[in-house]
């Protein structure tokens, strides 16, 4: 069985079409349906949705942690909601996914920009006390992206899914090399999924200003999710650049974001392996469509990136990708950090 959402939607004025979608895929008869929305622009959807859902109720949704989603989840609970529609960014809809899942109802995802690709993936990534986890979740049942509101959100929002999608690639090589090496299984369905999802933007030469491009920007990010949720693992999207990633938001909180740090981590993966070609590829599509390619680019130092390097397999201990592979010291560590930003120049 292929885990999927039951309806996608992807173009303008896809948000107008909401309580429809709701009543004709029986997923609420008359729109008793608690609306989580971020503080900014999902509030703007709201006051612009409101009219055609009487019975609805509103959440605000003001940072992506447990704490919130906990707050969402007991939200849901006051009524008998016949769903969770999240309004919003990656944060909202995360804190959306958490919710939902744990108080067992439906949940239609609208996304207002393209960062990453949890739009329709089984993971939250959500803060706690003790830092940032991951957490299992169930696929939204319905995903909207409507191009209009995605237009308006900040490009570098944008450009930054770009960056998650591309390094699908990387992470796939990382699954494999775990195959070869410690015999672990893998799942060609989602790799099929995730590198599809890749192979889509890598080689495109229009950018976020076309509409055509958004598309398919949003068609990658949903394949993706799709990826993890077909494998029951993030591996076929996730591997030493997501280590990276984690170890950078560990280590340097609040250094760009995770799309941008996604790309970042890919290039130099794929540095490490030697892999000129695909090298190339990614590293063109990153400059195309001025992404960060280096450290550098982020406000990040050659020291602090390559201390970020070091401490990346621990974010993930049990995760075999090219880090743990080479297993490089401090030494060799820096030695490949400074090969790689002199290779980009």
């Amino acid at each position: 069985m292929l885990p999927s959402p039951l309806f996608v939607d992807i173009r303008s004025g896809a948000v107008d079409d909401l309580s429809r979608l709701l009543t004709e895929r029986h997923i609420s008869a008359d729109g008793t349906v608690l609306v989580a929305v971020g503080a900014s622009q999902g509030e703007d959807i709201w006051q612009r949705i409101q009219p055609s859902l009487p019975h609805a109720d509103v959440f605000t949704v003001h940072g992506a942690s447990l704490a919130t989603a906990g707050d969402l989840q007991s939200a849901l609970g006051a009524r008998g909601y016949d769903a969770v529609v999240a309004i919003g960014g990656g944060r909202t809809l995360d804190v959306a996914k958490y919710a939902a899942s744990r108080a067992a109802v439906p949940m239609v995802a609208v996304a207002t920009n393209l960062a990453h690709d949890g739009l329709c993936s089984p993971v939250a990534s959500l803060e706690h006390p003790a830092g940032k986890g991951s957490f299992g979740v169930a696929m939204p049942l319905a995903v909207v992206v409507d191009l209009d509101y995605v237009r308006a959100a900040p490009e570098e929002l944008v450009r930054a899914g770009i960056g998650d999608a591309v390094s699908n690639l990387s992470a796939i090589e990382d699954w494999l090399l775990a195959q070869r090496e410690r015999g672990e299984p893998v799942d060609g369905l989602a790799i099929a999924l995730a590198r599809t999802a890749a192979e889509s933007l890598v080689h495109r030469s229009d950018t976020i200003a076309d509409e055509d491009f958004l598309v398919a920007l949003a068609e990658a990010l949903l394949l993706s999710g799709m990826a993890m949720s077909v494998a029951g693992t993030s591996r076929p999207c996730s591997g030493a650049c997501h280590e990276i990633i984690h170890a950078v938001d560990q280590l340097f909180p609040g250094v760009s974001n995770h799309g941008e740090l996604a790309g970042i981590g890919a290039l130099f993966a794929t540095f490490l392996r030697g892999d000129t070609t695909r090298f190339e590829q990614i590293s063109s599509c990153l400059a195309r469509h001025a992404l960060p390619r280096t450290p550098l680019d982020v406000g990040l130092s050659a020291e602090q990136f390559i201390e970020a390097v070091l401490f990346a397999p621990s974010t993930r201990p049990d995760r075999y990708t090219i880090l743990e592979h080479l297993a490089l010291d401090d030494e060799q560590t820096s030695a490949r950090v400074q090969d790689f930003l002199a290779r980009i120049g």
